[in-house]
């Protein structure tokens, strides 16, 4: 994926990660490249299983707690001082400096992210005093600050509350109050809307959008809803079994998908209004403990031809800031008669 014009707050070069079980190797991501501006908001998109999380939880070097291990690639982030480290490099104890303070995760369910037996407040002011040792009394009042930041009402009685005792899009905010209590430089919201009902989901997304544009973080918002994307990101990669299949700016690939999963992705969206026919995407993805010859989306894809049975298609670049990972468009193919060539938009 092309980097945005600006020095990247996040690089991810070539990116594998693996997970060993008792019979064999899964390989969750797969040379894996993009880069995140800084104040930009970029999407990773794609089924459940795609790789989508792995990546955001190897970025804060997560993975490692659940069995995953970073293989090879490099995970570059520009440091307040304008130091670059090479995040997949660095030891426990040199992460956990950077965990939390200069880079921060929202996670897709708060009620298991969030302690049960200590209010909201004492976690909140928990992490203030960690990261940015201030006393119990300015980490108190910090953390009530934060929680008027992110718009909960009557912020003062919700710092005594237990996280049951919050509806679900309170507890995001309280996720989202967290993240940003010590000043992140990059953020990553991992589905931070799943478990919210519609009307919250979009309230959750304008604040957390609102709040990074205008404290200028760099954001990774991984989703699966293609809708949201439209609305909030510059752009997004679109992964596909551990891979990155297409990548590019969004209204590039909304108005012109150049990988035939993209297209169907898009295609498999209600649009507001029911007006369009939702298309499913036949078969299942493919097993990531087994070796992958040709291309991962063949068995599923309508447009497959012979060169896609044996050849493992490469991100190529086609154009500026894009670059998609099938053969149609190197053995000038077609997506004729699709949205694409019509230049119409696909949702």
């Amino acid at each position: 994926m092309s980097s945005p014009p600006s020095l990247p707050t996040l690089s991810i070069q070539h990116l594998t990660v693996e997970f060993a079980t008792r019979e064999r190797v899964v390989t969750a991501v797969r040379d894996v490249s993009f880069d995140v501006g800084h104040g930009e908001t970029v999407a990773v998109v794609g089924e459940s299983g795609s790789g989508k999380s792995v990546t955001a939880l190897s970025v804060m070097r997560l993975v490692e707690h659940g069995g995953g291990r970073i293989t090879s690639g490099r995970i570059e982030f520009a440091r307040p001082d304008s130091e670059r480290v090479d995040l997949a490099g660095l030891t426990s104890d040199a992460m956990r400096t950077i965990r939390g303070a200069e880079i921060a995760m929202i996670f897709q369910e708060p009620m298991t992210s969030l302690n049960p037996v200590f209010t909201v407040g004492e976690q909140i002011a928990e992490s203030i005093r960690l990261h940015q040792g201030k006393d119990l009394g300015a980490a108190r009042a910090e953390a009530l600050r934060m929680l008027e930041v992110v718009r909960i009402p009557e912020a003062r009685a919700a710092l005594r509350r237990y996280p049951h005792q919050l509806s679900g899009g309170m507890r995001q905010r309280v996720m989202i109050a967290m993240a940003l209590s010590c000043r992140p430089r990059l953020l990553i919201a991992d589905e931070p809307t799943t478990a919210l009902d519609v009307m919250v989901q979009a309230q959750i997304l304008e604040l957390l959008v609102g709040l990074a544009k205008d404290l200028g973080l760099a954001l990774v918002l991984v989703t699966h809803d293609l809708p949201v994307i439209a609305q909030v990101c510059q752009r997004a990669a679109v992964m596909y079994a551990g891979e990155i299949v297409e990548a590019g700016p969004i209204d590039d690939l909304f108005h012109d998908p150049r990988h035939p999963y993209t297209r169907l992705l898009f295609a498999a969206t209600p649009d507001l209004y029911g007006e369009e026919d939702v298309v499913s995407i036949p078969g299942v993805p493919p097993r990531l403990d087994r070796e992958i010859v040709g291309c991962p989306f063949r068995p599923r894809c309508d447009k497959a031809f012979d060169r896609c049975v044996t050849e493992h298609p490469a991100l190529i670049p086609l154009g500026p800031g894009r670059a998609a990972a099938c053969h149609l468009n190197d053995d000038d193919r077609a997506f004729a008669g699709d949205a694409a060539a019509s230049g119409e938009p696909v949702l």
